[in-house]
This record gives C-alpha cells, structure tokens and sequence, in this order.
C-alpha cells in the first residue's frame, strides 16, 4: 500500500504541475519537454518503487527525450 501512495503522490503532483502551468504559451517543442518529463516521472517512480531518486531520473530522460524527439519534426 505505501508504493502506491507514493505513486499516486508522485502522479497527483506531476498532473496538478501541468494543469495549473498551462501550455498555452507554449512552443510545440516546450510542451513535448514537459510531457517527456511527467511521463518520465511516473515511469521512473513506478520502476524505482517511488524512490525520489528514480522519480527525478525519469524526469530528466524524459524530458531530455521529448525535447530532442521533437527537434527531428
């Protein structure tokens, strides 16, 4: 029960980070940045068990990965 409430912290956090940023002003490139990061995260926590540590990593590769994915369109 605790990795799921740190998976459901970890993903609550990431959705609420999102919405309440907005992507309106957004470049296409920015926003498939900050897609790769929040999936990244979610990734990284549910591989890693919620470790703060994997969280974090996920979220830089994904990141990194959305931002230079979208420089090849």
């Amino acid at each position: 029960m605790h990795n799921f409430t740190k998976t459901f912290a970890v993903l609550s956090g990431t959705v609420s980070f999102v919405l309440l940023t907005g992507c309106a002003g957004m470049s296409a490139q920015e926003k498939s940045t900050a897609i790769g990061a929040g999936a990244g995260a979610v990734g990284g926590s549910i591989l890693t068990g919620g470790s703060t540590a994997g969280t974090l990593g996920g979220a830089a590769v994904g990141g990194y990965l959305g931002h230079e994915i979208k420089k090849l369109k």
